[in-house]
């Protein structure tokens, strides 16, 4: 990597430019960044919103720690009151850890994905309370995502209620359980974060996907994530050079659990052979500190894509 990153410009932090730098288009996204991303929500991504049953959360916590949530409801839960705010209609929930970076002025990112078309949006911004029943986004970016790597599943019992499960099991380690939800998913999303410049966290959350193992579990609970070719904008690395915590949710799309993680980071930019895996530029690394399992969390349920 360059020991000398360029300045940073909006809409790219330091870690960002570092990155983009170390494979040779800093200049190129300096020129595309404020074409890609917009400090406002455009009409075509003020109409996605209220599509979608689900959303994917990003917050930061009391202790500085990354968490990764899913935000459920009836189509329209997600609108746009106008192209400054996202609204974001569901209850707050005690067993989240999430919840507890979700207050007023605090930093949040937001991904809006529609499993069936692959379509995703993303923003990032600060919340808005003004009750105890929903919240508003104050939209700092806002940007769309291609659709590579997104696993199609087609939503099925969209009007189950949900089930009241057994209470969160909460850890420092992984179990046989969440070893299992991790070797069999095709999708997690993670939450990564780094401080503002006007203070508090710029958060951002990203969604990540591979064949079922993709994801490798050591033996001393490390987790080893392949980095596959994107966007460029190295929004998730670039935060995690700079602030090494993130936060991981890992959904169960067939029972509706979820396993939710946050941890320490490491970023392999050049990993030895053994390593690498096939179509992955680099890799990174993930030790959880946190361990959260929410049984029957969602009400949601997918199937996926036989095709």
């Amino acid at each position: 990597m360059s020991a000398q990153t360029a300045a940073p410009s909006w809409p790219w932090h330091r870690g960002e430019v570092a990155l983009q730098e170390h494979v040779g288009i800093a200049g190129r996204m300096a020129e595309l960044g404020p074409r890609m991303i917009r400090d406002h929500l455009n009409a075509q991504h003020q109409a996605f919103f209220p599509l979608l049953p689900f959303a994917v959360l990003g917050s930061v916590d009391g202790e500085g720690r990354p968490w990764a949530t899913l935000h459920e409801g009836a189509p329209g839960f997600l609108h746009a009151p106008d192209p400054l705010h996202l609204r974001v209609e569901s209850p707050r929930d005690a067993d989240d850890p999430a919840e507890a970076g979700l207050g007023d002025g605090a930093g949040v990112g937001l991904l809006g994905i529609e499993l069936a078309t692959r379509r995703r949006n993303r923003l990032n911004g600060r919340i808005e309370r003004s009750g105890p029943e929903g919240f508003a986004i104050r939209v700092k970016e806002s940007f769309g995502n291609c659709p590579q790597y997104i696993r199609v599943r087609h939503e099925v019992d969209p009007d189950r209620a949900r089930e009241s499960g057994p209470r969160p099991r909460v850890s420092d380690r992984l179990d046989a359980a969440a070893r299992a939800v991790i070797a069999a998913a095709e999708t997690f999303f993670v939450a990564s974060a780094v401080e503002a410049a006007d203070g508090g966290w710029q958060v951002d959350v990203s969604h990540r996907g591979g064949p079922a193992g993709f994801v490798r579990i050591g033996a001393d609970d490390c987790l080893t994530i392949p980095d596959y070719s994107g966007n460029r904008c190295f929004n998730t690395l670039g935060n995690m050079l700079e602030n090494p915590r993130a936060g991981l949710v890992f959904p169960d799309f067939t029972t509706g659990d979820l396993l939710q993680m946050s941890g320490r980071t490491e970023i392999v930019l050049d990993p030895v052979e053994e390593e690498r895996s096939k179509g992955a530029e680099r890799l990174w690394r993930f030790v959880p500190e946190r361990v959260v399992f929410r049984a029957g969390a969602l009400r949601l349920r997918f199937v996926t894509d036989v095709a």
